[in-house]
């Protein structure tokens, strides 16, 4: 009985009266791994410190279809040297129906990223364990958290030039 209701949700959704999303594709754009120092950087002697960055980017694709990219870099370096560095861009075509014009842009910017990450995430884990290190488990992120930052900083960057 749960089967069919999920599917007259769905069929909602493709309708545009409930809001909903699908995800058409996913995929790598671009995937890096750097271990310029190996084989020294492999036993450290000392714990480097990790510097992890992350940034979200959308833009329309079609009618109601968004391509949103998560870049997430980590790099670990020591006093002496740099250990690792890892950059990936990992992409996502959404389609994205019943959600009022005013909300679309947080919708896409933080639902959006929320289903890409733990994909995102597994595949620096990978990188950095097949680069020869611990697999680097990101914490999960707070998207909406980091769109409201994100949005301060453009609104109080806005105030601040001249018009």
């Amino acid at each position: 009985m749960s089967d069919t209701n999920d599917a007259a949700a769905g069929q909602g959704n493709e309708a545009g009266g409930v809001p909903g999303m699908s995800i058409l594709a996913q995929y790598i754009k671009d995937l890096s791994f750097e271990n310029p120092n190996a084989p020294g950087s492999l036993q450290p002697q000392e714990q480097p410190k990790l510097d992890i960055n992350v940034n979200v980017g959308a833009q329309p694709m079609g009618e109601n279809q968004f391509e949103v990219v998560l870049t997430l870099t980590a790099s670990a370096k020591t006093s002496a040297m740099t250990v690792f560095a890892i950059e990936l861009v990992y992409g996502g075509l959404f389609r994205i129906v019943g959600v009022p014009q005013e909300h679309l842009h947080p919708f896409v910017l933080i639902e959006c990223p929320r289903m890409l990450f733990p994909f995102a995430r597994n595949i620096l884990a990978e990188a950095s364990r097949n680069g020869g290190f611990p697999p680097l488990m990101l914490d999960p992120i707070d998207f909406a958290a980091l769109y409201r930052q994100n949005a301060a900083q453009a609104q109080a960057g806005g105030e601040q030039k001249p018009n």
